[in-house]
Formats: C-alpha cells, structure tokens, sequence
C-alpha cells in the first residue's frame, strides 16, 4: 500500500490518468447522482481501490445496502482514508490517504446495525474493484 501523502501529481498529470468525470469528483470534490454508480448495488467479494491511485481502501465484507443511492461502507482499511470535516462542520470528508483523491463523507449514528455505527457515503466513481479471485486483491 502506497504511505500516507506519498502519491503527488499536478493537475495536468491527473487529467492524463482520470476521465473528465474522475477528475472533478477525485479532484474537484464532486458527487455523482444517486443511484449512477456501478458500485451501489454490488455486492461481489473482493477489495475496492482508489480510482486514482490504486491504494486498497475498503473490504468487500465491509460493504452494506445502506438504500442512500451511494456504496456505503462501515470501515476502511487501516490508515487507507483521511478525515477532514468540511468547512460548515455539517459533514466529515473522507479521501484517499495516499493521493488525497476525494472519496465521499462519513455519517456517525444513524441507527445502521454496523460494528463502527458509521456510513462511509463513497461515489462510485472514485473507486476500482478487484475481485477475491485476482492475485492483487488483499
């Protein structure tokens, strides 16, 4: 796994690499609709990465239906995701520990049965499955 901070590129770099659509949401802290995703209702084994940089953020077991239009998660993987809260303290971001892409916002007592009793809100798009089956999942 790539450490905290260590994957840097300028804007230019990250248009090369990300569609448009990746860029303004990993980059430009966008949201995808609800319910657009690939990821939503998927519910295969395996691990979800960062569509940007390819650091393993969430485990597939992690993963529930929490019906908010986005793939909801109760955990990532340790020193995976950063939390920032936003500027109106209304939400908490959440984002890549390595490349600093923009995942989602993490919601805290909701009532979800989870072990952590947290939502991580991800979009989709900022994410990349491997499947259990692939040698590169955890």
């Amino acid at each position: 796994m790539a450490g905290p901070g260590s994957v840097q590129k300028s804007d230019e770099e990250w248009r090369a690499v990300l569609s448009p659509e990746q860029f303004r949401i990993l980059r430009r802290k966008g949201t995808e609709y609800p319910g657009t995703g690939e990821y939503d209702k998927f519910f295969e084994e395996g691990v979800y990465n960062c569509a940007g940089c390819g650091t393993p953020l969430y485990k597939s077991t992690t993963k529930f239906n929490s019906g908010c239009g986005w793939p909801a998660f109760y955990e990532g993987l340790p020193g995976a995701i950063n939390r920032t809260p936003d500027p109106d303290g209304m939400r908490i971001e959440i984002t890549c520990a390595a490349c600093g892409g923009h995942l989602g916002h993490v919601f805290k007592g909701e009532g979800f049965p989870t072990p952590t009793n947290e939502r991580h809100c991800v979009n989709s798009i900022s994410l990349k499955f491997t499947p259990a089956n692939s040698s590169s999942s955890l």
